[in-house]
């Protein structure tokens, strides 16, 4: 079954601008015959003729006006849009979105995204963070950063820095008034920080020595759902908290904070940029994975 396409607007508004097939024809780079065939093609499918036709001449029909004069600016749009989707493959250009979770966006902010919209000041990058796992294709993302272990087995990943680590941390205030713990059942009797999951169920801390694991669920004063909201709880004096390493690294170096069982928080698992195999991904796209690689390199 005929569908009319754009060469076939293409052809009508060629014809209308030289008042002739020839003319037409030589602009769209096809012959006379095959363009005076197209155009019939085109106006029996429409049910209306487009074009007056003698053997010196071809005028627009009013029904030929009417149909250019609305066609013509809406084609322009079409072509500037297409235009524009093609610059982005010569040019970095348009928006990134990347999902990730709090922590993880803290970590590749500066050495990631910003030395890439210094490199790349035409593109708009947009992040969304939350706790919870999305489905970044489906969910709209262009790429994803997660534990290496959480990343989807059909993503393309990227490993980026060192493996990660938990981190028990207090005041020294709290420490010196409630003692330090010692094995990971100490914490039973501390008073803690909790943390709820986007799940809204509460995380258990889970600390690891070699062969030993020791999974504790517990108790305190305060419940939260933000790494940094339990941070100022803690640095307030509250009680212990349990973070990923980077959130309180400031913190530990500083002395404001100081970090208990530390021989139980083995190395986790890497942060990884990741996503779907694309074969005409676009510029800014690939200047993104480009950059990511050398910032993964320059970190290990």
């Amino acid at each position: 079954m005929y569908h009319p396409g754009l060469n076939d607007l293409d052809a009508v508004l060629a014809v209308a601008r030289r008042s002739s097939f020839r003319g037409a024809a030589l602009d769209l780079e096809m012959s006379t015959t095959a363009l005076s065939s197209a155009i019939a093609k085109f106006e029996a499918h429409l049910g209306v003729r487009l074009f007056n036709r003698t053997t010196r001449s071809v005028a627009l029909t009013d029904a030929g006006r009417s149909f250019v004069e609305q066609v013509a600016p809406g084609l322009e749009h079409i072509r500037g849009a297409m235009n524009a989707a093609r610059s982005q493959q010569a040019k970095p250009s348009g928006v990134l979105r990347i999902n990730t979770f709090a922590t993880a966006a803290r970590e590749i902010l500066a050495p990631l995204v910003m030395e890439y919209l210094r490199r790349y000041p035409d593109v708009h990058v947009d992040i969304v963070t939350e706790g919870r796992l999305v489905d970044i294709v489906a969910d709209g993302f262009d790429f994803g950063v997660r534990m290496a272990d959480l990343v989807p087995t059909d993503m393309i990943a990227i490993p980026l820095g060192k493996p990660q680590r938990h981190a028990v941390v207090a005041s020294p205030s709290y420490l010196e008034k409630h003692g330090l713990p010692r094995v990971p059942t100490d914490l039973l009797r501390h008073r803690c920080v909790r943390v709820r999951l986007p799940n809204g169920s509460l995380f258990r801390w889970e600390l690891r020595k070699r062969a030993q694991t020791a999974v504790i669920d517990v108790t305190g004063p305060i419940t939260l759902d933000e790494a940094s909201l339990s941070r100022i709880a803690v640095l307030d004096g509250i009680g212990l908290g349990f973070f990923m390493e980077p959130d309180v690294r400031g913190d530990i170096a500083a002395g404001r904070l100081v970090r208990v069982l530390e021989d139980w928080t083995p190395e986790l698992a890497r942060l990884c940029l990741y996503y779907p195999g694309r074969r005409n991904a676009s510029a800014a796209h690939k200047a993104f994975v480009a950059l990511s690689r050398e910032v993964a390199k320059a970190r290990t």
